[in-house]
């Protein structure tokens, strides 16, 4: 009959959540009561050299260190295991097991140092360590490549081998496809575990799948208290135990992780919730790193259709890495569709170049200085643009459109026409794609961007510059108010708020400014309203 253990990987996993900070009291708290509840093992940290010591943190340089936090609980029948990225914690930083409270070291082995690790884990296993081999992003290896890796497995003999899901991209027939080959060529004594995340929603049910395998060898599943863990979360614990007890006369006390939750980790949740969410599919979905489409969402100018075929572009070499450099090329590379647009400037030259020019941006001044607007319009008769929103209380002659994912938002309003029943004229850059037909106008996005700034395809900028190509001679600005880093400060509508604004406010309205000054000698630019951006 199979036997299954439990791995509780709450406190280590847990910590990418509060950068492993989760005081004394809960450390503490957390690992008596995953004793209590019979866990066989208990992972309570990362050993990292490049850490200090700190009595509330559960990462430490070394041994020792494991050893000041834990060596004086009661472990009942639980062994202690630790957690060691391999690269960043020396030999020297490990003592014998005999005088550690550790009983077993879990190693994580990625395959560009895969030999070089696993001669570490020898040398830990030399110690007196159980251990546990890691290998990272076990979807990123061939059958072939599995094969040789179990081979190595057999030659290092591990307390177990893992099949450990980094991203969360395993369906329940990949998992076993997998599982079953390993379970194939695997020396019988070493057990298999199984580490999910779950991008997918599958942690549990891929964890149920493997429990209910037939077989004689030992399975290890890991399990946190409520999920907690990096980016989707893995598989919560109490689901396991709950599910051992019922199908498998398992006696774990489920309670003690409910009190668990209930007395810290939903604190952790409150404050940075993990789970489903859509950033974790579409890095599931596309085999990537999680800060891919993380770094896509942030910017708010494409729609999730636009992300999924940026993410299905990234190199099979750059995929499981995050590289800036690279996505951003990608995006960009995606954004330029170029195009000839001389017949559309020539239009507009006819439109707007001997016009005044009002553009409306989303800022708060909008609100707070709205009869300074009006009174502008009463005075100058101007043609009024906004960018990438329709502003209340005023019929719109254009819009200029630069953002996919603002142009979905507005689409509603759009399709209703103005206040009057005037349908505004859309100009858009080309990387914007209309919903059907066309628009009334479209210019080269490419030829409006900078790429020698951090955020190339700011809008005011590429709207001014597209003026300045049309002709147009004064352009008075309102509700540009620039940026500050409080979050919800920078838009009427908070909703609308930027991400990356907090980083970058300085510098955005610096290089704004500096637009507007180098446009000046052709262009009378003028503000409205109160803005960070007058020179």
């Amino acid at each position: 009959m199979q036997d299954i253990k439990l791995l509780d990987c709450t406190l280590r996993d847990g910590g990418f959540l509060n950068s492993w900070n989760f005081g004394r009291g809960t450390m503490v708290n957390f690992f008596e009561r995953s004793v209590s509840a019979g866990i066989n093992y208990i992972e309570v940290g990362f050993l990292d050299e490049r850490e200090p010591f700190d009595p509330d943190r559960t990462i430490t340089p070394n041994s020792q260190g494991m050893d000041r936090l834990f060596a004086g609980l009661d472990h009942g029948n639980s062994k202690i295991f630790a957690m060691i990225d391999y690269g960043t914690c020396p030999l020297e930083n490990v003592s014998d097991a005999k005088d550690s409270v550790i009983d077993g070291i879990r190693v994580m082995i990625k395959k560009k140092t895969m030999i070089e690790a696993i001669g570490f884990c020898k040398e830990l296993k030399n110690k007196g360590y159980l251990i546990g081999a890691q290998p990272v992003s076990v979807t990123g290896y061939t059958d072939d490549e599995m094969r040789d890796l179990v081979k190595l497995m057999n030659e290092l003999k591990p307390m177990a081998m893992y099949i450990v899901d980094t991203y969360g991209l395993l369906d329940r027939s990949h998992v076993l496809h997998i599982f079953e080959l390993i379970d194939s060529l695997l020396d019988p004594e070493i057990a298999i575990g199984y580490h999910a995340h779950n991008n997918f929603q599958l942690a549990f049910s891929n964890s149920v799948a493997l429990m209910e395998k037939q077989g004689d060898r030992t399975l290890v599943i890991d399990g946190s208290a409520f999920g907690i863990g990096k980016s989707a979360g893995n598989c919560p614990l109490e689901l396991l135990t709950s599910y051992l007890n019922g199908h498998k006369n398992a006696c774990y006390d489920t309670s003690q992780i409910l009190e668990m939750i209930d007395t810290g980790v939903l604190k952790i949740y409150e404050e940075n919730p993990w789970g489903y969410q859509m950033r974790y599919f579409l890095c599931a979905s596309n085999d990537c790193h999680p800060k891919y489409p993380q770094y896509l969402l942030q910017k708010k100018t494409l729609s999730v259709r636009s992300i999924n075929e940026i993410l299905s572009k990234i190199e099979p070499k750059e995929r499981l890495a995050f590289n800036q450099a690279h996505i951003e090329k990608l995006y960009l590379d995606y954004q330029s569709h170029e195009i000839n647009d001389r017949g559309d400037i020539e239009k507009l030259q006819v439109l707007l170049a001997d016009k005044p020019v009002l553009v409306l941006g989303p800022g708060p001044s909008m609100g707070t200085e709205g009869g300074k607007v009006r009174d502008y319009i009463n005075k100058k008769s101007p043609a009024i643009l906004s960018i990438n929103y329709l502003p209340e209380g005023y019929d719109m002659d254009y819009l200029f459109l630069s953002n996919s994912k603002r142009y979905i938002q507005l689409s509603t309003k759009l399709s209703e026409g103005g206040q009057n029943g005037e349908v505004t004229k859309i100009i858009a850059t080309s990387n914007v794609t209309p919903a059907r037909g066309s628009f009334d106008f479209k210019v080269d996005y490419a030829g409006l961007i900078d790429m020698d700034f951090e955020i190339p395809d700011n809008s005011l900028p590429m709207l001014l510059r597209l003026l300045h190509r049309i002709g147009v001679k004064e352009v008075a600005l309102a509700g540009f108010d620039g940026y500050v880093a409080e979050a919800g400060q920078n838009y009427m509508n908070p909703a609308m708020e930027y991400e990356f604004a907090k980083d970058y406010a300085v510098r955005l309205n610096d290089y704004t400014s500096g637009v507007i000054a180098s446009l000046r000698d052709d262009m009378d630019i003028s503000f409205v309203t109160e803005s960070r951006y007058r020179a």
